[in-house]
């Protein structure tokens, strides 16, 4: 006899995995997200051994019936729903992974946490800034735990970049610069899609791209206190998905640049756009201080490019190149021995073990993980910049 245990089932062991709780995965979403979000409930367990839970795939929701029928036999799903409200009433579904378009992201995942269920929520977090604080209340009254997939935290490379600073070992921040670019709608025939729509999307490579540096300008350096903007979209109609005789407006920012101040007196550069003609997804952080400097590149996310002041040699000078990929680097002890590289999509599986730390051990999503104060934050500079770009001034952070 299974022992049912709130809302788990504790079974048989499961080779050394013992009293192991099964989780039920509720995913809102089938394509990018969906896809990278069920590839890491998938790994998780085997590669976190022993696990804290075995993630079980109960259910896929989504509104095109037969892309969502083939993803439920693609992805493993058990069954699938149409309606996402009817999912949150699943008794086996216990975790909603939110990773629908951005419009989508506060009414179910504030429904779950009202029925007492987890979220784990693509980011950015909301569509909109009063969408973000609905939903950080959701979360504040909730005893569910929540967390936003700001999944670059995850990187080794840039935790231990984090360790770095709060270590002391760059002294004063006295610097921040961060650049994502990308170039995948610069054809002026790409159609129109929910990405190039304010009603869905919220906003464009604001929320798509620089949402993620905002994180982390956070999450590594502190909290932003002003920004100065500018946005532009550079090809205002495009051709309509369904008849490209057809033009539609284009509602968001192709691009956007900031000017950051931060509480502790670091200034700082935030640069998105989907115009740059050579640029999968190039993501650039560097941060300077008193006594060194570090510099990101996620296209070699495996690297950190590290410069200590008066610890070079006398005769080569320079940024040494740190391959993190030794033993005891951010969470190589679960991955293969030192110089054997991991790829993005591992990202994700480090979010979804620290998501299901916390669950089953009862433990924070910070400061580590991007909580839902953290997303709202995020939320809070993002329409500052929009109002900055506006107006031409100045604006600073209020939370």
């Amino acid at each position: 006899m299974a022992e049912k245990v709130g809302f788990v089932t504790m079974g048989e062991t499961r080779g050394g995995a013992e009293n192991v709780p099964e989780i039920g995965i509720g995913i809102l979403g089938y394509a990018f997200m969906g896809k990278a979000h069920t590839n890491a409930y998938k790994k998780y367990p085997y590669i976190f051994w022993p696990p804290v839970a075995f993630p079980k795939l109960v259910a896929i929701c989504g509104r095109n019936e037969a892309a969502l029928r083939e993803a439920m036999v693609r992805y493993g799903y058990k069954k699938w729903y149409r309606d996402w409200q009817e999912m949150l009433q699943d008794p086996e579904v216990h975790i909603l992974d939110n990773s629908g378009p951005n419009a989508l992201h506060a009414e179910p995942s504030i429904g779950a946490l009202k029925a007492g269920k987890h979220v784990f929520c693509e980011k950015p977090m909301a569509g909109t800034l009063e969408e973000a604080k609905r939903m950080l209340e959701a979360a504040r009254n909730s005893s569910a735990k929540a967390m936003v997939c700001f999944n670059y935290r995850f990187v080794p490379a840039l935790r231990l970049a984090r360790d770095f600073i709060a270590e002391g070992k760059l002294g004063e921040i006295y610097h921040f610069r961060a650049q994502y670019l990308q170039e995948w709608i610069m054809d002026p025939n790409f159609p129109v899609n929910w990405r190039l729509n304010k009603d869905v999307a919220g906003s464009g490579a604001l929320g798509d791209l620089g949402s993620h540096i905002i994180d982390l300008a956070r999450f590594l350096v502190g909290e932003i206190a002003t920004v100065s903007a500018l946005i532009r979209t550079f090809i205002k109609e495009r051709p309509s998905a369904e008849d490209p005789a057809v033009k539609v407006p284009v509602t968001v920012d192709d691009a956007f640049v900031a000017i950051v101040e931060f509480a502790n007196g670091a200034i700082g550069t935030l640069e998105a756009s989907r115009f740059c003609a050579g640029r999968k997804n190039h993501q650039i952080i560097e941060i300077n201080g008193s006594r060194g400097s570090i510099r990101f590149n996620l296209e070699r996310l495996n690297e950190l490019e590290v410069y200590l002041v008066g610890d070079e040699p006398k005769v080569v000078q320079g940024f040494r190149d740190v391959l993190v990929t030794e033993s005891y680097h951010p969470f190589y002890e679960y991955w293969w021995p030192h110089g054997h590289i991991i790829g993005w999509e591992h990202t994700f599986i480090h979010a979804v073990a620290h998501f299901l730390e916390a669950i089953v051990r009862n433990r924070e999503i910070a400061p580590y993980g991007a909580t839902f104060e953290d997303g709202y934050r995020c939320a809070v500079i993002c329409d500052a910049i929009l109002r900055s770009a506006g107006t031409g001034k100045k604006e600073e952070i209020h939370y």
